[in-house]
């Protein structure tokens, strides 16, 4: 979903060495504390703010207790009212509170892949579970072959795995969408954008790898400013090279609804695709219904429309308990995510994060959440590897395809 500057986390990663000294084993008291950080200011917060409500509806499975300890849940801001955005500083700051209060055992999130970058090392030299139900960056737990050399060991510091995520990654929804353009939309030539950030460049570069195996041709990759209020110039040089798809990689806050926009003004009629940084509701809001009919949204998962059994069990019961609204799409994805973490706090049975971490990412055959049966592999990924590719119809996303890359 950005799924986004190292130097700045480099204090808070020494300052958390040591202020976590004390605080990372077992914690004392008749609490736990779970935590999640996430942008809950702007414009991503309509889908953290379902993927929120999946981790209250996780936890109130459980009656809000487990162990004979009462389960506190905090909800924490990575983002600022300036940027609209997260910020590396907030995310340093969540993820330091998170390693000196000794009551937390897990840390759910962030919800970008940038911010990842920041968390994930702290938080892995702390000992502390990290469950994440959104970033995609291939680089976080494996290695990309066109990605940084130093990914991932340089968010391991210890050597160990503290980290899993319940999403597929960019290496799932990067090349597939490629497979789309080529097979579904018949694209011979492309030309390719993305924001200058983690997740935007990661996933397009995985897109353009996977176009030029497939033989596609491309025009042109330009990175956007995502500072600049709008981009008819740009749109203006696209479509003078006749491209019969254009990619973004990005996310609504970076200008994806923009970049859709712009497209229509400058005449530029062919198919856009965009990955699942703008499968949200605001993204069609940004960028008006008007000018999506011809855009492609991708998701590395199944769309909440989609589920079965007791997913949809889960779309029926988020329903009723927040008045009809439907869940946006990662909300299953933060239910799962808490369902994963509170089964693991349940076998190990007290609060001892290192029994916490073992426990969870030793996962195999889950199945009481609301995804069907799955593992965490070696990387800490899930094993599920699917895709959704919907269109927007009726202000919302109407799936077109499945896949599944197993």
């Amino acid at each position: 979903m950005d799924r986004r500057r190292f130097l700045i986390a480099t204090g808070g990663f020494a300052a958390a060495s040591l202020t976590g000294i004390g605080c990372r084993g077992s914690g004392g008291g008749n609490t736990l504390k779970i935590v999640s950080s996430m942008p809950r200011t702007g414009s991503a917060r309509g889908q953290t703010d379902t993927i929120a409500n999946g981790i209250k509806m996780a936890i109130d499975e459980y009656g809000g207790q487990m162990a004979g300890m009462k389960i506190d849940y905090q909800d924490w801001d990575d983002a600022d009212a300036s940027s609209q955005s997260w910020t590396p500083e907030l995310e340093t700051a969540n993820a330091q509170k998170a390693i000196n209060d000794p009551d937390v055992m897990a840390y759910i999130g962030p919800y970008n892949s940038g911010a990842a970058k920041v968390s994930m090392p702290l938080l892995n030299e702390a000992g502390l579970l990290q469950v994440s139900a959104a970033v995609t960056h291939t680089g976080l737990t494996k290695v990309d072959p066109g990605g940084d050399p130093n990914e991932p060991g340089i968010y391991r510091p210890t050597g160990k795995i503290t980290f899993c995520r319940v999403c597929p990654a960019d290496d799932v929804q990067g090349p597939l969408a490629a497979d789309f353009a080529r097979d579904e939309l018949k694209a011979k030539k492309v030309f390719i954008l993305d924001d200058k950030e983690l997740y935007g460049q990661g996933v397009a570069g995985l897109f353009s790898r996977r176009a030029k195996a497939l033989g596609l041709q491309i025009l042109g990759h330009e990175s956007i400013n995502v500072r600049q209020n709008e981009f008819n110039a740009l749109m203006a040089t696209v479509k003078g090279t006749n491209p019969d798809v254009v990619y973004f990689g990005g996310t609504t806050q970076s200008k994806g609804g923009q970049i859709a926009k712009d497209m229509r003004n400058a005449g530029l009629s062919c198919p856009l695709i965009v990955p699942d940084g703008c499968y949200e509701l605001a993204f069609i809001t940004s960028a008006g219904e008007e000018n999506l009919k011809n855009c492609y949204v991708t998701m590395g998962g199944i769309d909440a429309s989609l589920l079965k059994g007791p997913g949809a069990e889960f779309v029926r019961k988020y329903q009723e308990k927040f008045g009809g609204k439907e869940p946006e799409a990662y909300a299953v994805y933060g239910y799962e995510a808490a369902k994963v973490v509170l089964e693991s706090i349940l076998k190990v049975g007290k609060k001892d994060r290192a029994a916490i971490v073992e426990t969870c990412v030793g996962t195999k055959d889950f199945d009481k959440g609301a995804l069907g049966k799955w593992s965490f592999d070696a990387n800490g990924d899930i094993t599920l590897q699917n895709m959704t590719i919907s269109r927007v119809e009726g202000g919302r996303f109407k799936p077109v395809k499945t896949i599944d890359k197993a």
